[in-house]
């Protein structure tokens, strides 16, 4: 079982930055998918943006790219997203969330579904 404890998040003005971190509780030695999920009220959950811990190159949804940056530490057990030039379509309830150890990221990180493990939320809020 594979605890995810996010923290960040708030109101920021059009243009501001805001980072969220998403730490694991339980220790693994073995790699997974990691991912951000996002959910606007009246929206559908969007995949945002997603790593392989293990390395490579990480995901992102197009309507973050260049804005957005997914990492992870050293450990590989705390994950984090840096969210620049913040827009008010930004505004949602962010979410981390794990595949079980071992799984990989593909062409289906964005979908919900398949990830084991959430975090609790974090409200983004961006104002003009």
């Amino acid at each position: 079982q594979v605890q995810l404890a996010q923290s960040g998040g708030g109101s920021v003005q059009t243009g501001e930055s805001l980072k969220l971190s998403c730490a694991a509780s339980t220790y693994t030695n073995r790699n997974r998918c990691m991912a951000w999920f996002r959910q606007a009220p009246g929206k559908e959950r969007e995949g945002v943006a997603a790593l392989y811990t293990g390395g490579g190159s990480p995901y992102y949804a197009d309507s973050v790219k260049g804005r957005f940056t997914i990492s992870r530490d050293f450990a590989g057990d705390t994950m984090f997203l840096q969210m620049n030039a913040l827009k008010p379509e930004d505004t949602a309830m962010y979410y981390c969330a794990s595949r079980p150890p071992g799984s990989v990221c593909g062409q289906t990180w964005s979908a919900g579904g398949t990830y084991d493990y959430w975090g609790q939320g974090t409200q983004v809020t961006v104002s003009s």
